[in-house]
């Protein structure tokens, strides 16, 4: 039976025979990834070992820029522009992370990351930030290391950073080794050119609860948890019949149902953890009113309380003219 993992050790199992000699900078782009099928709760938190499989949908253009160089002392981490304290939580997150990776004692990194998207507001910015980081250090010291790995190696960093490696339909592999050496993402060979995704921003603000914390407590105290893995396991199936298909309705449907299920769970946890304004559920009747004037757009929602929508390319001047100041991308771009 395999034994369980420290995060150190899976990267000095999975980086036991690549080079340790850095070049001069390391640069790259993730995406950011929308679950179309959740994943919510771990059965492992210290290697991010999630309960349950989950499908996402990339976000084309809009994700995270990291460039990536090695300097002396403690890691210098700019975001969009601005130097962040030592003490600030994206930077002690992204240093702690780096840790599993250095070298030697004092090793540091020159960090400069730029997001697309907003930060820390439901729209998987840690995912596409961890994703990018991975591949510019596999960038920076040349190890082209295979997908499988790279993935394994941002979920150490953001459970949803093993998706945001691909663009388009990806899915995320639970696994059940407890070493997680099976818990990992690959692409889907369906593609959909016409599918678009629409992010409508209520509220671009940090969230008051950040994911990790909600998913422990949901997992710990929600009685409608225990429902969840069967959901999943459902939605997934349907999820990928859709895609096969082209089948929007059904893709739409299921996507929006597995949301609301996901949200149901936190908001009957012990305390409720609950991200929806009264602007997100304006929006949740929009788009219901909008299915019943005949179009057809759906709706997902993360952790956070803004809402993505899914329509195609045929409905997306209709789309903009319902929701003013929507954000369209193409999920192959």
């Amino acid at each position: 039976m395999s034994r369980t993992l420290s995060p150190r050790d899976v990267v000095r199992r999975i980086l036991a025979d690549r080079s340790s000699d850095a070049g001069d900078v390391g640069q790259a782009f993730a995406p950011a990834n929308i679950a179309l099928c959740k994943y919510w709760g771990k059965r492992d938190e210290t290697l991010n070992l999630p309960v349950t499989s989950s499908l996402s949908v990339s976000l084309g253009l809009l994700g995270s820029t990291c460039q990536l160089r090695p300097c002396g002392g403690p890691d210098q981490v700019t975001l969009a522009g601005e130097r962040l304290a030592a003490d600030h939580p994206f930077v002690q997150r992204l240093s702690a992370f780096l840790d599993l990776f250095r070298v030697e004692a004092g090793q540091g990194y020159a960090v400069d990351a730029v997001n697309s998207i907003p930060t820390a507001a439901g729209f998987a910015s840690s995912a596409s930030g961890f994703a990018s980081i991975v591949l510019a250090l596999d960038n920076l010291y040349g190890w082209q290391l295979p997908p499988r790995d790279l993935s394994i190696l941002a979920r150490l960093g953001s459970g949803s950073a093993s998706r945001s490696l691909w663009q388009g339909f990806v899915e995320w592999h639970a696994g059940r080794s407890p070493d997680g050496m099976d818990c990992h993402a690959e692409p889907l060979a369906a593609t959909w050119t016409d599918l678009r995704v629409g992010l409508l921003v209520l509220e671009a603000g940090k969230k008051p609860i950040g994911s990790r914390a909600a998913m422990k407590r949901t997992r710990e105290t929600s009685p409608c948890y225990a429902t969840w893995p069967d959901t999943v396991a459902a939605d997934m199936a349907e999820l990928k019949a859709a895609i096969n298909t082209q089948d929007f309705e059904r893709l739409g449907e299921t996507a929006e149902s597995n949301a609301l299920a996901m949200h149901a769970t936190m908001i009957t946890a012990r305390p409720p953890v609950l991200y929806w304004k009264p602007e997100s559920v304006a929006a949740m009747h929009r788009v219901w009113e909008a299915r019943r004037d005949g179009l057809a757009v759906y709706f997902t929602m993360d952790a956070g309380p803004n809402l993505k929508l899914l329509f195609t390319a045929s409905d997306e001047g209709a789309v903009r003219e319902r929701f003013p100041g929507i954000r369209v991308t193409a999920p192959q771009a």
